[in-house]
């Protein structure tokens, strides 16, 4: 690491190139929908299932699959280790298609397999758990509920006992039970706090499984259950015909998601599953009803949320501050979330149209300018209040998109983007450009220049204003194609895994070893120190101090009080200088550079500018010289 002093500095601005001062964004703080705690956290997603087993008692058996009549008796739990495209018997058996089975397949992922891996998050650096669905259905997603008051059994250590519990139940909280594996989701929880991690669940509240409890009564009762305005119904079953008429609307058509429905102005849910998702609400905030919610989750991630009024979410986080006043809420919005974070009363967004495209554009595919990009993060970043900036999720992958390994692998393919606006999308989980169900999709590990690409997105990651959260397994190398195949068990250090032999649509290839890679999980750790140690990186202004389309380079500073970092990313294939001119604006002569972080070699600091090499970024912290 290398300092020196910037001396007879002149700001010389050039065409093509972002000028400082295009954005400054104020200190973290609160208000009343975001906590101050936000701005500090360091998110990981878990996938339940794919996790980690650590109760092989619990494995859920064919019978807890979506419809287990279309399922061969032959079928069992997959094991952990094995190649993920190598098909088992009872797949073949029911298809030839890997895509038409992949979804069927059970890993056993439970909770006690994440409290086992909770030292492993410790020492990453995670301060912040987001769990996908954790209530009982029968996907391998979960998005699917059949109940919102009760964690999975099969994610428990009883799952016969958790069901003979819940089936004396209704929708009134006051028959509910504590089962046992809501008992560990709370021990879990505990354990979590303990080690400092924050914990959010996945809320949906659009729509349920066809098993959920109110739609099983609804569909056998029909205009008799109790439940009778709770779905959006098309048509209700003819007793005299022998056909089965009964119809319903599904989220985005898929019948198995009914949709719950409306009140009649279409301006709230109806009352009857509004008040049952208020309940279920209060009982994961505080479980034993004390008043007391530090035994219970810190916040929420709201699936579909455009597709739910915005006034049940408006009464809904209001609701939810009357039980916990410093709770989070995070909204699944694709697009400008920032008019439906204020309108609907949330805390913040999953960040993918301020952060995701954007680092897509630039970093991943290598397409979008500099001065384009940086005017995209300037443009969207101002969208929000700065407590909102400080809180917004920063994600690149997730259960729904490609792996970050894999979008950079695929990036290298010479496609047209499909979509019209490809230049704000990049075709972000779009068409044929993430899924291996195409069969010129690659399926291949990462290149050395790939996984240098990949950790200048990790530090970009982890110094841009919002907190930012990393995907399951993204940390340890993990690749993948979209949904499904970006669900694969998690791989751990300690195991050895089969290699890659097959394409789904090519057939056998050429054996690639997959694991753990210690290097890539190395950096990620290193990343996110660096985001704890330095105040500015999670709570500073954000300053663009750098952006030249001709070199491929970009920079940005983070300031909080005397601490100052700046950040300089060179997303092209050959070594670049950044020049004092450039920077003659940020820093007085009596200041110089000290290099905190880097993704590759180390980059030289001269008199005459800033040099790094290819495909790296680097982050300096500002000081002061005699």
């Amino acid at each position: 690491m290398k300092r020196i002093a910037l001396a007879a500095l002149f700001a010389i601005g050039c065409a093509g190139a972002a000028q400082p001062g295009d954005q400054a964004l104020g200190p973290a703080g609160s208000s009343n929908t975001v906590p101050a705690w936000a701005a500090d956290v360091i998110w990981y997603q878990i996938f339940p299932e794919r996790f980690r087993n650590g109760d092989p008692t619990n494995d859920p058996p064919r019978t807890s699959l979506p419809s287990p009549e279309r399922i061969p008796e032959s079928w069992e739990l997959s094991r952990w280790t094995s190649d993920w495209y190598e098909r088992m018997p009872w797949e073949e058996e029911r298809h030839p298609d890997h895509f038409r089975t992949v979804r069927d397949r059970r890993y056993g992922g439970d909770l006690q397999g994440v409290i086992d891996g909770l030292d492993y998050l410790r020492d990453l650096g995670v301060t912040g758990i987001y769990f996908n669905p954790l209530f009982q259905a029968r996907s391998e997603h979960k998005y699917d509920g059949n109940t919102y008051h009760h964690i999975d059994p099969y994610f428990g250590p009883d799952p016969e006992g958790d069901f003979a519990l819940m089936a004396t139940e209704t929708s009134d909280p006051a028959t509910w039970h504590m089962t046992a594996a809501d008992s560990l989701f709370f021990a879990m929880v505990d354990a979590a706090h303990q080690r400092g991690m924050r914990v959010i669940i996945d809320g949906v509240f659009n729509h349920t499984g066809r098993d959920f409890f109110a739609f099983t009564d609804l569909r056998e009762k029909q205009q008799e259950s109790a439940y009778v305005d709770w779905y959006k119904i098309l048509a209700w079953d003819d007793p005299a015909s022998e056909e089965e008429e009964f119809d319903w609307e599904g989220w985005w058509g898929a019948k198995s998601l009914p949709e719950f429905a409306d009140n009649e102005a279409g301006t709230n849910l109806h009352p009857g599953p509004k008040e049952y998702v208020f309940d279920a609400t209060r009982r994961w905030m505080d479980p034993n009803g004390d008043g007391d919610t530090s035994d219970g989750v810190d916040g929420w991630r709201l699936d579909v949320v455009a597709d739910v009024p915005v006034g049940f979410w408006a009464e809904w986080n209001a609701f939810l501050r009357t039980l916990r006043p410093d709770a989070y809420t995070v909204a699944e919005l694709w697009e400008d979330a920032s008019e439906t974070i204020e309108a609907g009363g949330f805390s913040a967004s999953m960040n993918y149209y301020g952060f995701a495209f954007p680092t897509k554009g630039y970093l991943i595919d290598g397409r979008m300018a500099p001065s384009d990009f940086v005017a995209a993060l300037t443009e969207r970043l101002g969208a929000h209040r700065p407590e909102v900036a400080h809180a917004v999720q920063n994600l690149i992958d997730s259960h729904d998109t490609d792996r970050v390994a894999s979008m950079i692998v695929n990036a290298r393919r010479d496609l047209p983007y499909a979509r019209e606006d490809w230049d704000v999308w990049f075709d972000y989980d779009w068409g044929a450009r993430n899924s291996a169900s195409d069969e010129a999709y690659p399926v291949e590990a990462p290149s050395a220049e790939d996984r240098a690409i990949q950790r200048m997105v990790a530090l970009f990651q982890m110094t841009f204003p919002g907190s930012p959260m990393v995907y399951y397994g993204t940390e340890a190398g993990m690749w993948g194609a979209d949904d499904p195949d970006d669900r694969q068990p998690m791989w751990w250090p300690e195991m050895e895994f089969d290699p890659v032999s097959f394409h789904p649509r090519r057939g056998p290839i050429d054996p690639i070893p997959v694991g753990f890679d210690g290097d890539v999980f190395e950096h990620y750790q290193r990343a996110i120190a660096l985001r704890r140690s330095h105040p500015s990186l999670r709570r500073g202004s954000f300053e663009i101090v750098h952006a030249d389309d001709a070199s491929g380079t970009a920079g940005f500073e983070r300031a909080l009080d005397d601490e100052r970092v700046i950040v300089l990313l060179n997303r092209s294939d050959s070594p670049q200088t950044i020049g004092l001119e450039a920077l003659a604006a940020t820093l007085a002569p009596n200041e110089g550079l000290y290099v905190v972080h880097t993704t590759g070699t180390a980059p030289t600091v001269t008199e005459v500018g800033v040099t790094l090499e290819p495909l790296t970024g680097a982050a300096f912290l500002v000081t002061g010289t005699e």
